[in-house]
């Protein structure tokens, strides 16, 4: 899947936008002049005075898609519909009339109702062509240019502060302990310095003092790709928690979808493993949650699968994955390991992985007989003490959302 590394910056949008806009105006075109021809049964001689025809309304069409896709229209269907509708309107009538005058015949009201007479006679395959090929090709070819790695391929990694408040963050397999806030604020720092000398680019999202676990920003998104996924959180006092982590996604330039109530999702439930997406249905995400997931997922080329989970808060409180995609995990945690098409046992709890590259993996100080396993298995090690969290059940995964 393309991936996409770095905030889309104005030159970027302009040049993916200008690509997207040629893609639909050249794909129309190119299916009218052939619907027009086996329709019309035309010999190869009068292909030049059709295409001619045709040409004024693909230029207009593109200049209108370019403008509308610079502006954000292909990150929803339903925008990129209208585009193409109106897009493809504007553009035959313009186009049409350009033509009917070029041809030396004056304008009247009489030229008028019969430009509008077109659009749904010899204009209609365009203006069809360009509704369709508004919500196929170019999305597709939006998203592609603005997730390839070209220039600086620097990850992402997004982070948001701690709340003051944190000691009252939500608890339910374990009893609450006193947290600490200054080690806290000292050991959220220590993380976010592991992962940029690890190589990502780490972004403060704006801290949210009023809710306890906002620190836990995975929870709020998960990427694919060139598209986040906003989640809805399945405890209630976690659900104004989304806003600024959503926010972020659009300004890097993401594909933005929502998970919508009744569903409930927490991105600590959601395990990528390659295009597998494995979904913990758990006390805080529900199978309408899932059900939507794998619905905007699925065109993307991710396969949903749905694990039961009992005995944690998430799925990746009890398993998360190497770079190669063995699973990996604390057995007693696990609900079912054969779920997992490769499964490797940890000897402890909380032996979470962040993978930072191919070869390194960032873990938890407490796991230390996990993270030599690890190590053992030719991996590059990188441990930071995240023990305040621990307290409420957090892990290394749930304090960042990688953007790669």
């Amino acid at each position: 899947m393309p991936t996409f590394t770095r905030p889309l910056t104005p030159a970027r949008r302009v040049i993916a936008a200008l690509l997207a806009a040629l893609a639909v105006a050249a794909t129309v075109h190119l299916a009218t002049l052939f619907i027009f021809f086996v329709s019309n049964g035309a010999s190869p001689e009068n292909f030049g005075p059709i295409n001619n025809y045709f040409m004024p309304s693909t230029l207009v069409l593109f200049i209108i898609v370019a403008i509308a896709a610079a502006l954000g229209a292909f990150r929803r269907w339903w925008a990129a519909l209208i585009v193409g509708v109106i897009g493809g309107l504007v553009a035959a009538f313009v186009g049409t009339s350009w033509a009917y005058v070029a041809s030396g015949n004056g304008w009247s009201g009489d030229a008028a109702a019969f430009v509008v007479g077109t659009l749904v006679g010899a204009a209609l395959p365009f203006v069809v062509g360009a509704a369709v090929a508004s919500v196929t090709v170019g999305p597709a070819v939006w998203r592609l240019a603005t997730t390839l790695p070209i220039g600086q391929t620097k990850p992402i990694a997004l982070v948001r502060q701690p709340s003051s408040k944190l000691q009252h963050g939500e608890l339910t397999h374990i009893e609450r302990s006193t947290v600490d806030p200054d080690l806290a604020d000292e050991q959220w720092e220590a993380y976010v310095t592991a992962l940029g000398d690890n190589g990502f680019e780490v972004i403060d999202v704006e801290p949210s003092e009023e809710h306890p676990d906002s620190v836990f920003i995975e929870d709020t998104l998960v990427i694919f790709g060139g598209t986040a996924v906003v989640t809805s959180p399945g405890a209630e006092s976690r659900r104004g928690e989304t806003d600024a982590p959503a926010d972020a996604a659009h300004r890097l330039g993401l594909t933005v979808r929502t998970i919508e109530r009744p569903g409930t999702l927490d991105g600590g439930d959601v395990l990528k493993v390659g295009s597998t997406v494995y979904v913990g249905r758990g006390g805080r995400t529900n199978a309408e949650g899932i059900r939507q997931l794998r619905a905007i997922v699925a065109p993307l080329g991710y396969t949903v699968i749905a694990v039961p989970v009992k005995k944690v808060l998430h799925l990746k409180s009890a398993v998360t994955a190497l770079p190669d995609g063995t699973v990996v995990g604390y057995a007693k945690h696990v609900d079912n390991p054969a779920v997992f098409d490769r499964f490797l046992a940890l000897p402890e709890p909380g032996a979470a992985v962040v993978v930072l590259s191919d070869d390194a993996v960032l873990m938890a100080a407490s796991a230390p007989k996990s993270a030599a396993l690890i190590a053992d298995l030719g991996y590059r090690v990188v441990t930071v003490d995240v023990s305040e969290f621990e307290k409420l059940e957090g892990c290394v995964t749930c304090l960042s959302v990688r953007v790669r």
